[in-house]
């Protein structure tokens, strides 16, 4: 697998480099009131409205202040057989890299911080661990609850 790892806080993940668009410094972000903690901003890329989804929130983890090291990956993912952009924020990019398939395992089911049925694994690298989340699942379960509402009163209202 090759990936694109990034930081979230002090854990290392990697998301599957061929779904990666881009790259971005931070950028202004627009709130969306009542929105959930997951997805609660906008941003423009390139004249497109893009949700931008913080997995932080979905993993429980502290939420600080973006610094100079913050991005924004870009990527096209698959939320209920749709191909969705959306955006994820980063605490820093790393690097594109391989993942040996072999070295993936099964996220253990017990002593994990994280929800497992968040997690399509956990690769090794030079000792370390590298998670790597399902951001489909991730993006239909914490994303969906705030994006089909707002998307069906949209259409009612036209």
């Amino acid at each position: 697998m090759t990936a694109l790892t990034l930081r979230l806080e002090d854990e290392l993940f990697a998301i599957e480099a061929g779904s990666v668009r881009e790259i971005l410094d931070l950028v202004p972000i627009t709130e969306v009131p009542n929105a959930s903690p997951f997805v609660s901003g906008l941003i423009n890329v390139r004249g497109r409205v893009v949700p931008l989804a913080d997995l932080r929130v979905t993993f429980g983890m502290d939420r600080p202040e973006p610094d100079q090291d913050t991005r924004i990956v870009v990527m096209e993912i698959d939320i209920d057989g749709e191909p969705t952009v959306a955006g994820i924020l980063a605490d820093k990019v790393h690097d594109v890299t391989d993942i040996e398939a072999a070295s993936i395992e099964e996220a253990p089911k017990v002593g994990m911080r994280w929800p497992p049925e968040f997690i399509r694994g956990i690769g090794k690298r030079n000792g370390g661990f590298i998670i790597i989340p399902d951001l489909g699942r991730i993006f239909e379960t914490q994303g969906a609850r705030t994006a089909t509402p707002a998307a069906s009163e949209e259409r009612s209202a036209s």
